[in-house]
């Protein structure tokens, strides 16, 4: 018996294959945590070095704020995703150590457990009792793991790679604004900068969009809002700083 039975999806067809790609879903889910680390990274940075510029034209200051809050964002993000993704990690070894217990422990009732959440799933009682006989003489601890808690045994989440992840997606999306505002003249550093981010915004909005099957327009319309909003207001406080001499 294949992984088709839990879900009741018919066997040899396309959409069994869609269906229970449960690494297909894992990629979507890394790829739509990159691009929002990216947008993250874009946004931030972008209102730090604007924000700066506000106050001063002089390209080392800016490379250095810039640089400082590329640094500290990534690592920040880093370090954040670690925690989070260590904890949901310890969870998951756990409801496996003791669904591991449970299975030693009391075999029969387990086995029962299983047939009855098949049965939720909408198999008749005898098929979800043949299913779970069949499933539980595989792989016992699998199956519940799967169809019980959720988790694919084989596919924990990676604190390491999550960190990872979202230090080089923040870095990716935080080196456009850096560049955008070092690399001209003084004169064209802020339109450039401006032009540059909103433009990446649109991008990251429609692809998040994307991936989440969601009509892009109203994604694209926040994101630009909401960088526009934020560079908007760091850079009145830079002019306010700047004027006032400090």
């Amino acid at each position: 018996m294949n992984d088709a039975v839990p879900g009741g999806a018919p066997a040899g067809g396309p959409a069994h294959e869609e269906a229970h790609d449960g690494a297909l879903g894992s990629r979507l889910n890394w790829l739509r945590a990159a691009v929002l680390g990216a947008n993250d990274g874009i946004v931030s940075t972008a209102g730090l070095v604007v924000g700066v510029a506000g106050a001063t034209t002089d390209r080392t200051a800016l490379l250095t704020a810039g640089l400082a809050g590329l640094l500290a964002g990534s690592m920040s993000m880093a370090v954040g995703e670690y925690v989070s993704v260590s904890t949901q990690r310890d969870s998951e070894k756990a409801a496996l150590a003791l669904e591991r217990r449970e299975l030693k422990e009391q075999p029969e009732e387990e086995l029962d457990e299983l047939t009855e959440l098949l049965e939720r799933r909408g198999l008749s009682r005898e098929v979800a009792r043949e299913a779970a006989t069949q499933l539980t003489a595989r792989d016992a601890l699998r199956a519940h793991a799967r169809v019980e808690l959720g988790i694919d045994p084989d596919q924990l989440a990676n604190p390491w790679h999550a960190a990872g992840a979202s230090f080089l997606a923040f870095t990716v999306g935080a080196l456009l604004p850096l560049l955008a505002i070092v690399l001209p003249p003084a004169a064209w550093r802020l339109p450039v900068t401006v032009v540059s981010v909103l433009a990446a915004l649109v991008v990251t909005g429609w692809t998040s969009a994307g991936l989440g099957a969601a009509k892009p327009g109203r994604a694209v319309a926040r994101n630009v809002a909401g960088g526009a909003l934020a560079m908007g207001i760091t850079y009145a406080a830079g002019k306010l700083l700047g004027a006032a001499g400090v």
